[in-house]
């Protein structure tokens, strides 16, 4: 009985926010044809669309954690996606077959690599967080940045690995390695990024940061970012809380960098390049440094409008428009889409606050 009270009770306090979220799946089943009641409005490539749309907001919301809450500067977070994305490839592709398991073992088997990937990408930011989070500004970022790129590097060039372990003797080691083709790509990954699981999965990671940005912990961050050394001297463990929020950051662009394994259904290092890092801070600084908000409709607006562009034939002025868009946006709105602001279903009130 107490645990059906407190579902109710949650329920209640978040019932907005409920709603909103499945009000707009139900929109998106009905136009695309799931529940026929309407005409399907959305193809298959609409959808993909807006699925790499959500993988965006998990990433840009991810960014923001680090750059816009704790006031630091990354510029290689896709080094944490290519990490989440081959990782759960490995596991859906390689070790075990996905693609010839029932329904159910192949939904656990792609949670779990999910997981794994967010996990050994929250591994990779705390390794790489220990030593350098003491840096900051562009010493930071430079950091970050051949961070991205040396993890690229290294699966590029996983064929020499493979071929370097096996004259050592660790041939395991290397059939394991020189399976994931290296500068050739990964293909023939199954499509089980199915749109209800992206739906939720982005919802619970926008949630998760969300809840985090607000505890206790989020305010050392937001401490940190508005005055280091004033947060020192109040007792905060700077480097810990930092690292705190790069691993988690980390985690989530792992789990996106899977997502996105298994909707494109193939990967290579250059999907990964520098210039993916860059369209995250696009979105990050579009929509405003410090809000979810922003964050989550500059990745919505700026996934979709080159794709719009594309279909309403405007293919040879997209990148005129785009980058004219984005230079009128930052000279009219320096603080992004929303500043600092949010909706009010994502900001809690003072009594959720701990």
């Amino acid at each position: 009985m107490k645990i059906i009270k407190n579902i109710i009770n949650l329920i209640r306090k978040y019932y907005k926010f409920i709603l909103i979220t499945v009000l707009i799946y139900l929109l998106f089943e009905i136009f695309n044809g799931t529940i026929p009641i309407a005409p399907r409005l959305l193809t298959r490539y609409y959808m993909q669309i807006i699925m790499f749309a959500m993988i965006n907001i998990i990433m840009t919301v991810s960014l923001n954690l680090i750059n816009g809450f704790t006031g630091q500067f990354s510029i290689g977070h896709a080094g944490f996606m290519c990490i989440g994305a081959y990782t759960s490839a490995y596991f859906t592709t390689i070790l075990f077959k996905a693609a010839n398991m029932a329904y159910f073992p192949q939904l656990a088997l792609f949670i779990f690599s999910l997981i794994m990937g967010g996990l050994m990408a929250a591994f990779a930011g705390y390794l790489i967080g220990l030593p350098t989070l003491k840096l900051r500004g562009d010493y930071l970022a430079i950091v970050t940045l051949a961070f991205g790129e040396i993890i690229r590097s290294i699966v590029r060039s996983s064929d020499e690995i493979a071929a370097f372990l096996n004259q050592i003797g660790l041939v395991k080691f290397s059939e394991t390695i020189a399976k994931l083709n290296g500068p050739r790509g990964l293909s023939t990954i199954p499509a089980l990024s199915k749109f209800w699981l992206v739906y939720i999965i982005c919802i619970i990671s926008v949630i998760i940061m969300r809840n985090f940005i607000y505890s206790t912990h989020g305010r050392a961050c937001l401490s940190i970012r508005e005055n280091e050394v004033a947060a020192e001297t109040m007792g905060i463990d700077t480097t810990r809380y930092k690292i705190i929020a790069f691993s988690l950051s980390a985690f989530f662009a792992g789990v996106g960098g899977g997502l996105f394994a298994h909707v494109l259904r193939f990967i290579h290092p250059e999907n990964f390049s520098f210039i993916k890092s860059i369209d995250y801070l696009i979105y990050l600084y579009a929509g405003g440094m410090g809000s979810i908000t922003g964050s989550i409709l500059a990745a919505t607006g700026l996934t979709i409008l080159p794709e719009f562009l594309r279909v309403i034939n405007f293919q040879q002025w997209r990148m005129v428009i785009y980058p004219l868009f984005l230079v009128i946006l930052m000279l009219r709105k320096p603080d992004g889409i929303f500043g600092n602001r949010e909706f009010s279903f994502l900001v809690p009130k003072k009594k959720e606050v701990n």
